[in-house]
């Protein structure tokens, strides 16, 4: 397919830039990929669409996908933990304000991080950037990677727990640019930035679509009987580059760390071969389970590196349901999403979206795609 049939019109005020005031209260929108359905409004009893007391149909909420799911069907969550990536500091002599975003620590015992630098003309090899008044962590520019790209040596002499510690203090959550170019990150986005599950560190921005499940509905959803499975994926900035080409088999993305051990290929296994439903919760979650499944429809356990690109057209081998966000035009994750539903029907969902005011984001609107 090609990069211009994922365009379309997003006006600036449906781009969420606050969470919900609780996780799990945003819309959720159905889409019914195989009788090709949409629902967006709640029912009551006799199936028609329920209305508030002014008459109008009420919009189906994040806490509604539980009654598409069954006893003994499984959710694949991914469990990676976002830490604070975005960290301002200043240049020697110059003391000019420079952005470094932390992407991963390359070498422990040296203190070497690959980083982003922004404005990236003013940092050069042989630079040090300053992250305190007076203050003890120093960073020395040692080489450079790519246009924006450098590898830093922080210069700060203790256990690498400190470092780490005293590090993350000094940095923030790593919002999307569309995010923080129109508002401050505040401490309250770290939490807000970060799901419920996130046990394992090294994301530089949230699997987005997990930030919706709130502890109430993930106890809602065991006392119904589902399973839960988690698996690793340590998302980075590639879903947020910009696509330079028309023809989207030329697109590379970038690699992302990816673990997944016997117990989730377990419990995914086991409800497969039961003929029950497996919903992976996001497009990262997606792409992990999409690159670690097996030819016999099961999922392997794995670690190592995925660049895996979902765009249509493309044969899920794992998941018979999905739950993502609305995205941006344009957006690997929107051709993932389009690659499960079906091109046409997602396209669809996206115009009636946006007529209808959903929110589009991080902090957006959910859509759950079922096989039915």
């Amino acid at each position: 397919m090609k990069l211009s049939q994922f365009k379309f019109k997003l006006p600036e005020n449906l781009v969420a830039l606050e969470p919900s005031y609780h996780r799990d209260e945003c819309r959720l929108m159905v889409i019914h990929r195989k009788s090709e359905r949409i629902e967006t409004y709640q029912k009551d009893e006799n199936g028609e669409d329920l209305k508030d007391k002014e008459g109008n149909p009420v919009f189906l909420d994040f806490r509604n996908v539980l009654d598409y799911f069954d006893e003994e069907d499984t959710f694949i969550f991914n469990d990676t933990q976002v830490f604070p990536a975005r960290l301002y500091g200043t240049k020697e002599k110059t003391d000019a304000k420079i952005e470094v975003f932390l992407l991963r620590e390359l070498n422990e015992e040296l203190r070497l991080w690959d980083v982003l630098v922004e404005p990236a003309r003013k940092i050069r090899i042989g630079n040090k950037l300053f992250f305190e008044e007076d203050g003890p962590m120093v960073a020395e520019v040692i080489d450079n990677t790519t246009s924006r790209g450098r590898t830093l040596r922080f210069l700060y002499d203790c256990p690498h727990d400190e470092f780490k510690r005293e590090l993350f203090a000094l940095g923030e959550a790593p919002l999307p640019r569309y995010v923080v170019d129109k508002r401050p990150a505040t401490p309250e986005d770290m939490d807000n930035f970060q799901t419920i599950y996130a046990r394992n560190e090294g994301a530089v921005t949230a699997p987005s679509t997990g930030l919706h499940f709130s502890r109430e509905l993930m106890k809602r959803m065991e006392i119904k009987g589902i399973n839960f499975a988690y698996v690793t994926l340590h998302c980075g900035l590639g879903n947020f580059d910009s696509i330079e080409v028309e023809d989207l088999t030329k697109h590379k993305m970038n690699s992302e760390q990816v673990i997944i051990r016997k117990e989730a290929c377990d419990i995914v296994n086991k409800t497969k071969e039961a003929g029950h439903r497996v919903c992976v919760v996001g497009v990262s979650t997606a792409r992990a389970t999409e690159t670690a499944v097996g030819t016999d429809g099961l999922l392997k356990e794995f670690d190592g590196w995925t660049n895996k690109f979902i765009f249509p057209p493309y044969d899920f081998g794992l998941s018979n349901a999905l739950i993502g966000n609305f995205y941006h035009p344009e957006s690997t994750m929107m051709m993932t999403e389009c690659s499960f539903g079906g091109y046409d029907l997602v396209y669809e969902a996206y115009r009636k979206a946006v007529s209808l005011g959903y929110k589009f984001g991080c902090f957006g609107d959910a859509m759950l795609i079922v096989d039915d």
